[in-house]
Order: structure tokens, then sequence, then C-alpha cells
């Protein structure tokens, strides 16, 4: 299986450990779905605004989970096939409880003021990965409770991937390159665009339940065709779209697996282009192959950015750069770091990013490659290598 074995979560805690003692903290606590998922491996099932959650770790001790009774048999679950990495876990309801109930009748907020009380945590300083709005109602309990809101420490923890979360990615992303040549198949002029993403979605989740039975796969998957196209996440009426001769077609495929996640994003034609399209098609390619050569550990996180919009200038695109080369890939699509244009940190062996430059033109449409990098020691190593040439991705 895929899951995440304990090893990861040793590798994260031992990271997190060195966080806590920069930081001089007695302990974090966890009230994020993202932040709890990657110290726990459990995939979070509500919404933390309406159910709220805390994964409570002390410097020294084990973690402990509180969560709503609605993710009691989830938990059973994930415990029954080994790949839950908290054995302490506490539940809350949201209803009162009868008197043959026999379960904690308290609240969320007493539940965690009594566990901070517990792990000695009381008169300490904790670190939060989000806002610290249940901490301070739990300071006027234990007023001695200092707390410390560190987003860019907390972010930093997932930047460099485990073996394990590289593995599971180049998984995704030789199925996504299987995607990739299914959907070069189905297109062809009339096709309702919501048709071929959905009969692509379903050849795939049957793919994925020969590769990886009873593990969690899910999938985000779209087409955008001719000028909706332009802007990059479509034109939000896309209800009987077609696809049309002429027509340039971005698709963007986002599988994940047990936590982990990769993209894979094409540009193709159906039928012969224009001369213009031709131009930007190959100016989006050489911009993604620059991004892909500048992901070399050592150089800065900036120069993956600087490179893609000096092609897209130098071609006369400038102005129709509507968004940064990409962003570091991991447990969400969208990972940390987020700022690459205006990072300058020199890159790590053993981050994964998004090489996406993409060009957008009103009335023509977005011309954009996407492909999953992992900066190795030996350069960059690419996970999605479905064609990206004029031959391959033009459908007659």
């Amino acid at each position: 299986m895929s899951f995440l074995s304990p090893a990861v979560y040793d590798y994260r805690r031992a990271k997190l450990d060195r966080m806590m003692d920069d930081n001089g903290l007695a302990g974090v606590v966890i009230l994020g779905a993202d932040f709890f998922q990657f110290f726990s491996n459990f995939h979070v099932d509500v919404l933390t605004w309406e159910r709220p959650i805390a994964l409570i770790i002390p410097r020294e001790g084990e973690p402990v989970a509180i969560l709503n009774a609605l993710s009691t048999h989830h938990i059973g679950f994930a415990r029954d096939r080994g790949s839950l990495w908290t054995a302490d876990v506490n539940y809350y309801c949201e209803f009162p409880l009868g008197q043959a109930d026999r379960r904690n009748a308290k609240n969320f907020l007493e539940q965690l003021t009594d566990k901070i009380g517990e792990l000695g945590l009381s008169s300490g300083t904790v670190g939060i990965d989000t806002g610290a709005g249940w901490l301070t109602k739990v300071q006027e309990s234990h007023p001695g409770l200092h707390v410390k809101t560190l987003a860019p420490e907390f972010r930093s923890l997932r930047w460099i991937k485990h073996d394990e979360e590289i593995q599971i990615m180049q998984d995704m992303g030789e199925l996504s390159d299987w995607m990739q040549d299914h959907y070069r198949e189905g297109i062809r002029p009339g096709r309702l665009v919501h048709e071929l993403d959905y009969s692509i979605a379903t050849k795939t989740f049957e793919e994925a339940a020969n590769r990886f039975p009873g593990e969690n796969f899910e999938l985000r998957f779209f087409t955008l065709s001719g000028p909706s196209s332009s802007s990059p996440h479509g034109d939000t009426g896309q209800a009987g779209a077609r696809i049309a001769k002429g027509d340039g077609i971005v698709n963007i495929l986002i599988p994940r697996l047990n936590g982990v996640t990769i993209e894979n994003e094409r540009t193709y034609f159906c039928g012969q282009p224009s001369d213009l399209q031709k131009r930007a098609f190959e100016a989006a390619r050489l911009a993604n192959q620059a991004a892909i050569d500048q992901l070399v550990a050592g150089n800065p996180v900036s120069s993956v950015d600087e490179e893609p919009r000096r092609i897209f200038t130098e071609h006369g695109f400038a102005e129709n750069i509507m968004h940064r080369t990409g962003h570091g890939m991991g447990l969400i699509g969208h990972e940390f770091p987020e700022d690459m244009a205006f990072n300058n940190r020199p890159l790590m062996v053993n981050e994964v990013y998004s090489a996406e430059p993409g060009i957008y033109l009103p009335g023509v449409g977005g011309f954009r490659f996407d492909d999953s990098v992992v900066i190795s020691e030996n350069g960059p190593r690419v996970l999605t290598n479905a064609p990206k040439d004029l031959n391959s991705q033009t459908i007659n």
C-alpha cells in the first residue's frame, strides 16, 4: 500500500521538534485541517469552522487529538488499516447526550482546555498554525499560557519531502500521463467539454482502483476550450460548452493519493492552429522548459519565475502573463512556497514544484504546460512526461 508509513511521521516530528526548540515552545496546537493531516496522517472529514479539531503535540510526549464524534468510525477505519499516526484520539458531541450515553459530554473548548492542562502546557508557550481564536478562550482558564502564531515556520516544515512522498508523486505522475494519453484520444469537434472530462475521470477511477485498491485516491480534473481558456481558471459558464474546430484546449489534472498531490497540464489543438496559436504554444513550451531547467538545488526560488517571464517577453507576450510560474507541491495542490516570484532563498534537494508558466490571449485562449518536478541531487527530475510537442498536441 502507498499510505505513508510511521517513518514519515518520525521525519516530520524531528523537524517539528527542532522548530519547537528554536522558538522556545513547550508544544504546538494544530487547528487547521491540512497540518492536522500532515502530523496525524488522518484525512480530515469536516469543515473546521463548523466542527473544530485540534492536534496537541507536546515537545516531550505523544500527540493528542480532539475531533467531532462524526469522525469516530473514520478514525476506526484508519486505525484498522494502520495508517493513523495518532493513538490518543478524543471526541466531542455536537448534541446533548442522553442518560444512557456514556461518551464525554464536554464540548470542544472544554476538552481542549482540559488536555492543555493535563499535558503540562498551561503555563508554557505553545505554537499554533493558524488564528489564535480558540487558544484565546483557553487562556481564560489558563492565564499562564502563552501563544505564538508561527505560520511561516510551520509552512517551512512542508518544503522538503520524504522519499515515500516522492514515490507516491511518481506513481501519480505516471497515472496522470496515462490520463493525458486517453484524453488525447477523446478530443473531437462538437464534444461536450463536461462529457469529455467525466468520461476520462471515470476511466481514471477504474485505473486507480486497479493500481491502488483500498487506498484514498482523489481527482480534480477539468478542461477549458477555446476563448474560455484565456481565463486560467475558466469563465464559470461551462455548462453546455463544446469543443469547436480550431480551439486551443488546456486541461488541468490534479490527482491525489493518500494525501500527496501532483499536477499535470497540457495544451492541445482541435484541428490545425493559427499562426498566432502556434507562436503562443511554442512560447509556452519554451517557458515551461526554462522553468524546469532552473529547478536545481542552490538556484534562487525566484529564478524559476524569472526565466519563463524573460522568454514570454522575448516572444512578445509580456502583457499576457497572468500568474507566477508555479508553487510548491505536496499535501495539497498549492503548497509552500507560494511566493516564487519574490522568494530568493536557495532551492533545496527533495523539494517538489509545479512548473506552469502560462500566457492568456483574450478571444484566443490560454497556453500552459504544467509539470511536477523534484529537485534531486542530480538536477530536475520531471515526474510528468506526457508529450508537449506541437505535432502530438494537434488533433486532426
